[in-house]
């Protein structure tokens, strides 16, 4: 009788980093720099390195969570072994619908950057080949081997950085400081919404295991890849920021476009503008992959474990990898991208993304009681002090929601407990 096929660890550290800041650095910052004026007006400067600051709080829960396992499924593992099946399932669910939703903004926000260049893209036939062309090739690049993907990544993320790098090079000396100081107080209406949209901007981070089953190293590497990841893309984000609001006096203004483009226009002329075009197109392709790499592994960790058709537990026997679970979240959130807006799916994500992020911070001290330290596990200083504040700024994050948003987010978690209650026999 021959085993079955198994996952395969062949992912180095610096990959996972690349992997890390290539799903998170993706459509956000080139579309919520102008979504965040339009609510914050100039102080949106001081709202993204804050954001960057509560994000660093949550990956710091995410870090020492995940140096207790070797196993994919990150917030699904961590609060499953905390708090039992029951919970750790419906926060498994909730991340992959995060996953699927936020892919979804990202393919939708795909099409948006593109109007630059390509004035139709954002509509019929023209939308529907820009989301579904890349969408089917790098479901294939993902299915044929997660060597593949991992190094895809990594190059993904040398090619999104360079234009954002050029951006700040050329637009730093030409920011106007009379555009954005005295800075008046925001709006408070905004606070909500543009604290949503913002947190979106640096999401992704907490899929960084779900594909620990494939890492050489995951329980020192995930750690290390978070913290390298937030710190350096809060101080990007920041950057692009300023640039946009130093040069763009209309910046709150440009939502529906695509602002960063604009501004390097104005600053260096067309060509620039194509750059920073290509570097959203190659940005936003890269989350992408990103989503296609991590949100399938949620799927075959849930479904191996009895929950959902036994099919996304299989692992392809040449190319070892979880290829039912992959082709089918393409699959649903392509049809979600050509249904649905950038900002609705994107607030749609961030709601679910929130149970993982509160299930991972009350996780942590659990953990702690609960499983052996050994010499590769992390210990966050400070007693419970970083959780309970990471559970303070989930708090205060799912209080800016709105009420539509809230009863998606409870009607998800009612479909997710019928689910979980037709668990397999097998």
């Amino acid at each position: 009788m021959t085993a079955s096929p198994r996952l395969e660890r062949a992912v180095s550290r610096w990959q996972i980093v690349g992997i890390t800041t290539n799903a998170v650095v993706g459509s956000g910052i080139y579309l919520v720099p102008a979504a965040a004026a339009a609510f914050l007006g100039p102080a949106s400067l001081w709202a993204v390195p804050l954001a960057g600051f509560a994000v660093l709080l949550l990956a710091l829960c995410f870090a020492e969570a995940g140096s207790h396992f070797r196993e994919p499924g990150a917030g699904y593992i961590y609060t499953r072994e905390a708090f039992g099946e029951f919970i750790g399932f419906q926060v498994g669910w909730m991340t992959w619908l995060a996953r699927v939703a936020g892919g979804a903004a990202v393919w939708s926000a795909l099409a948006q950057a593109l109007t630059f260049v390509l004035p139709g893209a954002a509509e019929g036939f023209t939308r529907v080949a820009v989301i579904a062309i890349p969408l089917v090739l790098l479901t294939v690049i993902n299915v044929i081997g997660v060597k593949h993907a991992a190094r895809l990544e990594v190059a993904f993320t040398v090619a999104k950085l360079l234009p954002l790098l050029f951006l700040i090079l050329v637009g730093i000396p030409a920011v106007d400081g009379s555009l954005i100081f005295p800075m008046p107080a925001p709006e408070t209406a905004g606070l909500g919404a543009a604290a949503t949209l913002l947190l979106f901007a640096y999401a992704g981070f907490e899929n960084t295991a779900a594909a620990a089953g494939e890492y050489k190293n995951p329980k020192r590497d995930v750690a290390f890849s978070l913290i390298v990841s937030i710190v350096s893309i809060t101080l990007l984000y920041t950057l692009v920021q300023l640039v946009a609001l130093g040069t763009l006096p209309d910046l709150a203004e440009r939502a529906d476009g695509a602002p960063l483009a604009d501004a390097v226009t104005l600053i260096v002329g067309v060509w620039a503008g194509i750059f920073l075009t290509l570097g959203a197109v190659i940005s936003i392709g890269g989350t992408i992959a990103s989503t296609i790499l991590t949100g399938p592994r949620y799927l075959f960790a849930i479904a191996r474990n009895g929950f959902g058709p036994s099919f996304l537990a299989q692992v392809h026997p040449r190319f070892r990898t979880p290829h039912w679970s992959i082709v089918t979240q393409s699959l649903i959130a392509g049809a979600l991208a050509l249904s649905g807006s950038f900002v609705q799916l994107a607030m749609l994500s961030i709601i679910a993304r929130l149970a993982t992020y509160i299930g991972t911070a009350a996780a942590v001290p659990v953990l702690r009681r609960k499983i052996a330290p050994s010499e590769k596990t992390i210990v966050l200083p400070g007693g419970s002090t970083i959780p309970v504040l990471a559970l303070v700024v989930c708090i205060a994050f799912l209080a800016s929601a709105t009420p539509g948003n809230l009863i998606a987010g409870l009607v998800a978690l009612v479909a997710g407990g019928a689910i979980y209650f037709f668990r397999r026999s097998d």
